[in-house]
């Protein structure tokens, strides 16, 4: 028999179908990385932002106040 047959017989029946499940495993993580780096920063801004529209809304803060946080908020 040719080596890779030992080679594919050496890891079991399912030896495929878990390397298969790894890579999927990583490839999922690794976006799932890059999703909570780039993504979770803007989602925190944006409600903050949103809070703020509110409270001007409100009037609980005036005009000046209102943009002064929000130039701060998108620094």
């Amino acid at each position: 028999m040719p080596y890779y047959y030992d080679h594919m017989y050496g890891m079991g029946i399912f030896g495929g179908f878990w390397m298969l499940i790894f890579w999927v495993a990583f490839v999922l993580f690794i976006i799932w990385i890059a999703r909570e780096v780039s993504g979770g920063k803007k989602d925190e801004k944006s409600k903050a932002l949103d809070i703020l529209k509110e409270r001007y809304a409100k009037g609980e803060i005036d005009k000046k106040e209102f943009e002064e946080k929000k130039k701060d908020l998108k620094s």
